[in-house]
């Protein structure tokens, strides 16, 4: 996918003001209106410049493409990298059904066919007399080890506004915020008061946080299950073996079947992110030589060669 450079579309200054967008969207849609415009490929420009004002002059998709889109030029190969709008905190009002339908797959990408899509990028301010505040929206990373025990942890996010020049800033919040134990991917923590202020004395919104788990050297989750590669030996692998296995919250003894073999996956019931219905934890045994790096080492195996007559091929040519 290529990277669109949203700015040069409109032809303003990374830096512009909202209004200086506003102009400049105003007078390339009188150039390839359809209706009006003689250019041949009017129409495919109207388009670009639609979406180009549809990311720009909503000041959280702006927020969004500036800091995603750093150091890209125009048509460069472009893929967002896991987890990129972490952090971010945004408005749940999301955008209009069917805005973004026609946009290209670079806006998909980032924002949803529908300009909103499950990330809630939305923008703009609403003011009415006595109502609610807006829930705001935000992916927060926190370690699986915090799902074992509970954590209180101090949560950065960035939320985009627009200076007194009409310039999108990031301003930075810190909120020390409670983390349950039990807590799993996809899980929404909501904090009551913490979104966008009401108007006319209304009380404000919240502040969903939606939990993703940072990548693991160890472990990965899927829900409430947890995944572990256990490297076993040849021998434990072939005589079967109970093994430790390290947890967070401690080590669990593991039997390993006589005969296992690399890629088979053991299930141990209960033993992955707690809970009511507590997940599973899943052994990928991987089955591990022991390096030929020693006269015995090398003896060892010479003598397994002779004596064990064992062909791994054989399988494959019956």
């Amino acid at each position: 996918m290529e990277f669109k450079d949203y700015y040069q579309t409109l032809g303003v200054a990374r830096d512009a003001t909202a209004d200086e967008i506003k102009k400049a969207y105003r007078k390339l849609a009188r150039k390839y209106h359809p209706d009006v415009s003689k250019e041949a490929d009017a129409e495919a420009q109207m388009k670009n410049v639609n979406e180009a004002n549809a990311v720009l002059s909503d000041v959280e998709k702006r927020a969004a493409y500036d800091q995603l889109g750093r150091g890209y030029r125009p048509g460069q190969e472009f893929r967002p990298p896991p987890d990129w709008d972490a952090g971010f905190e945004f408005s749940g009002r999301g955008a209009a059904p069917g805005e973004g339908a026609d946009f290209s797959d670079f806006f998909a990408e980032m924002f949803g066919r529908t300009g909103g899509g499950a990330r809630g990028f939305g923008g703009g301010q609403r003011t009415q007399f006595q109502a609610r505040g807006e829930d705001h929206h935000a992916k927060v990373l926190l370690d699986i080890e915090d799902a074992f025990s509970g954590a209180t942890r101090q949560i950065s996010l960035r939320a985009p506004k627009t200076d007194a020049q009409g310039r999108v800033t990031l301003a930075t919040r810190n909120l020390n915020v409670r983390i349950p134990e039990g807590v799993h991917a996809g899980q929404i923590i909501r904090l009551a008061g913490q979104g966008a202020p009401g108007s006319g004395g209304a009380s404000a919104g919240d502040l969903m946080l939606e939990v993703q788990f940072r990548p693991h050297q160890r472990f990965r989750a899927h829900g409430r299950d947890l995944h572990l590669t256990l490297p076993v030996a040849p021998w434990e692998a072939a005589l079967g073996a109970a093994v430790e296995v390290d947890l967070p919250q401690g080590g669990v003894k593991v039997r390993i079947p006589e005969g296992t073999q690399s890629g088979r996956q053991l299930r141990v019931r209960g033993k992955g992110i707690p809970g009511a219905s507590p997940g599973d934890l899943l052994l990928d045994i991987q089955v591990r030589l022991p390096p030929a790096d020693t006269a015995r080492a090398r003896e060892l195996y010479e003598t397994m060669a002779r004596e064990l007559a064992f062909d791994p091929r054989s399988q494959g040519r019956e």
